[in-house]
């Protein structure tokens, strides 16, 4: 019997053999055997079956992290997801496992900054040269490759200014010229979108945010198919970027409750939305007007929508915009987001990585609010006070 996404997420990793609802923590550093042969027998099994959860050294996983491998897969519909300590370290793993010195890369103009600052910066010490496109230009992504380009990145949406791009085109424009892709998409997760089934090569999720959904671990999920994944299985091997048991265990635990929150968090950012959509100097960054650009490329392919947004706000000054972000009561004011409270920041595009594409005005600032659990209604509220001191 074939089970539904929600179905699988609830009764998923049960443990019969310790009669527990949820798998054991395994700490291991070293993997014991009964003899040398046995030892033999699991690395023999390793090479015939790569993706089966057979470990000879702790650095390979344990069977906590293995359940967690084989959940993820299921849900991204991937050949082998691999697991990491950051969602950054699941990007830097993507990267670095497909290109090498001479190569080139194109990447969205709103990569998350710290994907900017690897791509645009720290690559060319390896010269390895990034390029960046436009997303609602795809013809600066066509226009960008060379006979060296070996990766077409993206961030959907983007970050910050969550511009919703033409997914199907930017794969289809990779398979053309024999080009491997690679996508973040933390924003959606694969309860909204499922890139490997879309064509994508590699699918990348921050589980800091919503597969933990609590705010208390770190740690990234890598989605492959079959034909990147012996690239990116040696480059692990080489790098040890592993995801640890005990974090696993909570991002195990989190995704019991994806959807539910997911569903929750999607409600109350539709109502914010409906409301800040009536102040003129306010323009939206949210999938919510039908007839806009963004909105018909989030409907083409996601099957629904989470709890970050984006402001872009027009306003007398910087420090009226920081005022606002400080009045809010009901938001914290940190980095990360998609745990259960909400959050709100100032963010200055202008320092974050030279944008190639975007254009604010002087009088336009970027706030990022993440809605998170909490009632709607007090949330509504809560905006509604801290929006006098931009008057």
């Amino acid at each position: 019997m074939s089970n539904s996404f929600k179905t699988f997420l609830k009764h998923t990793a049960k443990d019969f053999h310790n009669q527990s609802v949820n798998p054991p923590i395994v700490r291991a550093s070293t993997i014991i055997f009964k003899s040398m042969q046995d030892i033999r027998k699991t690395q023999d099994k390793a090479k015939k079956n790569p993706t089966g959860g057979h470990f000879d050294y702790g650095r390979q996983g344990t069977s906590t992290t293995h359940i967690l491998q084989q959940i993820l897969s299921k849900l991204e519909e991937s050949y082998f997801t691999f697991l990491t300590p950051t969602g950054f370290g699941a990007v830097f793993l993507a990267i670095f496992s497909v290109t090498r010195p001479g190569d080139e890369i194109i990447a969205a103009d709103p990569v998350y900054s710290p994907t900017r600052l690897l791509t645009q910066d720290f690559l060319k010490e390896f010269n390895i040269k990034t390029t960046f496109y436009d997303p609602h230009d795809l013809k600066t992504l066509e226009k960008a490759i060379t006979t060296k380009t070996k990766l077409i990145f993206v961030e959907n949406p983007g970050s910050n200014t969550f511009d919703f791009q033409d997914l199907g085109k930017i794969v289809s424009i990779a398979k053309k010229h024999k080009i491997l892709t690679a996508i973040d998409n933390t924003w959606g997760t694969p309860y909204f979108l499922k890139p490997i089934k879309l064509g994508f090569d590699m699918a990348i999720v921050s589980a800091t945010k919503y597969y933990s959904g609590h705010s208390d671990v770190m740690g990234g999920s890598l989605a492959v198919n079959k034909k990147v994944f012996p690239k990116v299985k040696a480059t692990e091997r080489v790098t040890g970027l592993r995801l640890g048991p005990d974090d696993a265990y909570l991002i195990t635990r989190g995704l019991r409750t994806l959807d539910v929150r997911l569903d929750r968090h999607r409600e109350n950012a539709k109502k914010v939305a409906e409301f800040l959509s009536k102040f003129k100097n306010i323009k939206l960054l949210y999938p919510y007007k039908k007839d806009s650009y963004n909105f018909r490329m989030w409907k083409k392919y996601y099957s629904g929508a989470s709890g970050l947004m984006g402001l872009r706000i027009k306003a007398k000054s910087e420090k009226a915009v920081v005022k606002f972000v400080n009045n809010l009561k009901l938001f914290g004011h940190g980095y990360s987001w998609g745990g259960f409270e909400s959050l709100a920041l100032h963010q200055n595009v202008r320092e974050q990585g030279n944008r190639s594409y975007l254009k604010l005005a002087k009088n336009e600032y970027i706030v990022r609010l993440h809605i998170g659990l909490e009632d709607p209604a007090d949330l509504i509220a809560d905006i509604k006070q801290a929006l006098k001191s931009l008057k």
